[in-house]
């Protein structure tokens, strides 16, 4: 490709609103331009890298016996209500109706349609099978940023196994384990495979993998001892013991009228966090419930969605508070507390001697024994972990790390085959309901990751197998016969050599050629210039390592041919 012909609009300017790397450099870079929140165009040079990421899980997919399917992305709310997730996406899920009135959604992933499909499956000798697409998905998220990581549409890799046992879905779950540790190593992507919620995908387990980066959302709970990685969703610590004080022979009320915290109910009355019961109150499927934390705790409400198999969870409002527990929030507690549910965390569980809210404004209680004074109807894991607790499994302290989600992996089981009456002649001739597994990894999400890790002060730093080009030739002189016809050349001899080559023939400055080379963060470039090859070379640099090296002219194409091999 010339770059003359190239539609690459460079910007000298971060632009403004651009809040990670890799929405100011994909922007700057002229890769990627705005539509509107959340929807973004991919110019030529980004089409050219998504092209090579499809191009890398598309091979990854295949060696491991996926078949590649195209299913449509508009699709009738008949089989989401079939699978009872028309409702639980809610506001993320776009929503039309046709001219006729039937109500329609834009796919934000394709467990149901692909399950769907399955129904022609007829006996257990048509399984296992693994199918796949590239597909344009659809949610409706409510704060889009950071360029393309977190948008409204984007492109998934998504793959569904089907299998006649639980044997079977271990075996394509680790298949696509496997080949996802590939995808990401062939991307140049560092990627943790953790432990995770299912959400509302369901299922018996869940790995994500997620790459450390400042731009991300999520955070990983990980040991440096030893191989346990986490989403703080899922994420557990081997706390302490705690020996606890007999206590009082029943609580005691006692004045706080100025201690509405946690904080201020320390400093003020002397009562550490770690011996305070956090009171929160939640409405849970319409059903208003208390969840207790320790004091110094904090609540992870995926995990109290997953321990209820909630649909719908939120705070209870001050209002709501008020007219269950006759108090406002600093003052809950509950002890007495009978008609509600109650869920409390397990660093609670045996705790005595501890302090709460009355549930009368400006009242506290202590030397509550929580197995004695409170009703606790079920004890789960909801709290976060924080860095420098121990390992569950080792001990050592654990590492919190800032990560972007860039390919999930599900065990679905039998949850969309059953709703939507999949079965199967099974080997002793009875009707078998096949087993489910779904993984995904977002194209354009993994795209700006690369960029969030592969980047410096310059631009961007492609890794050589996903760059849009993996060699600039840079003409220094476009009226220099000379420089022409050697550049013109060595472009002709690389494209021989199927090397992905972009010539630099715009009649501009050398400092703007060499800027924008770095910026859009082609691997390699030769520059041709008079002064060089009066010598007989040319320059090749090195654009991860700014090293420069005089090349013969004669052997600039295979000394660029090894760089390459060696980079991939």
């Amino acid at each position: 490709m010339r770059w003359s012909q190239l539609y690459v609009p460079t910007l000298r300017e971060d632009p403004a609103d651009a809040d990670a790397v890799s929405h100011r450099l994909l922007v700057r870079g002229g890769f990627v331009r705005q539509l509107m929140a959340g929807h973004y165009s991919l110019l030529p040079l980004a089409v050219r890298v998504r092209a090579k990421i499809v191009d890398i899980i598309r091979e990854e997919m295949t060696a491991i016996g996926a078949q590649e399917f195209v299913l449509p992305a508009l699709h009738p709310a008949e089989i989401w209500q079939r699978s009872g997730r028309w409702e639980v996406m809610g506001e993320e899920m776009f929503r039309l109706k046709d001219r006729k009135g039937a109500d329609l959604a834009l796919g934000m992933t394709h467990e149901e349609i692909f399950t769907v499909l399955s129904q022609e499956l007829k006996s257990y000798r048509d399984l296992p099978q693994m199918w796949y697409q590239f597909q344009t998905k659809f949610r409706d998220e409510a704060r889009p940023k950071s360029g393309l990581l977190r948008v409204r549409e984007f492109t998934m890799k998504d793959s569904y196994s089907f299998d006649i046992e639980a044997g079977g879905l271990d075996r394509s779950f680790d298949l696509h384990k496997a080949a996802y540790e590939r995808i990401f190593a062939r991307l140049g992507l560092p990627a943790i495979p953790v432990q995770a919620s299912s959400g509302s995908m369901g299922g018996s387990a869940s790995v994500e993998f997620m790459s450390p980066s400042n731009a991300g959302e999520d955070l990983v709970v990980r040991c440096p001892g030893c191989d346990y990685a986490a989403n703080t969703e899922k994420a557990t610590s081997a706390l302490p013991a705690v020996v606890d004080g007999p206590g009082l022979h029943a609580p005691e009320r006692f004045d706080t009228p100025n201690a509405r915290t946690i904080e201020e109910l320390s400093v003020q009355h002397n009562v550490p966090a770690e011996r305070q019961i956090k009171t929160l109150v939640y409405v849970v499927d319409d059903q208003l419930t208390l969840i207790l934390v320790r004091g110094d705790h904090a609540l992870v409400e995926q995990k109290l969605i997953d321990t209820l198999a909630a649909k719908a969870v939120r705070p209870a409002t001050a209002e709501e508070i008020q007219a269950a527990l006759g108090a406002s929030p600093g003052s809950l507690g509950a002890v007495g507390i009978a008609e509600l549910p109650i869920l409390a965390d397990e660093a609670l569980r045996g705790r005595t001697d501890m302090t709460t809210g009355a549930n009368t404004d400006g009242v506290h209680l202590r030397g509550v024994s929580i197995e004695r004074d409170i009703a606790v109807q079920r004890w789960a894991d909801l709290r976060e972990v924080t860095a420098g607790e121990p390992c569950p499994q080792c001990g050592t302290p654990l590492e919190v790390v800032v990560t972007i989600e860039v390919g999930h992996i599900f065990k679905l089981g039998r949850k969309y085959t059953e709703t939507l009456g999949v079965t199967v002649l099974g080997r002793d001739g009875e009707r078998v309901v096949p087993i489910m597994g779904s993984y995904g990894i977002g194209v354009e999400r993994a795209l700006a990751s690369i960029v969030e890790t592969h980047h410096d002060d310059k631009g961007i730093v492609w890794p050589v197998s996903v760059a849009p080009f993996e060699v600039a030739v840079v003409m220094l002189g476009t009226s220099d016969e000379k420089v022409t016809e050697a550049a013109e050349t060595l472009y002709r001899q690389l494209q021989g050599e199927r090397v992905d080559v972009l010539l630099d023939d715009r009649d501009e400055r050398p400092g703007v050629k060499f800027r924008d080379v770095e910026l859009i963060g082609i691997p390699y470039r030769i520059t041709v210039g008079a002064r060089g090859l009066a010598d007989g070379t040319v320059e090749v640099t090195t654009r991860a390592t700014g090293e420069t090296q005089s090349v013969p002219v004669a052997e600039a194409v295979e000394h660029v041919r090894k760089l390459l091999t060696a980079a991939v």
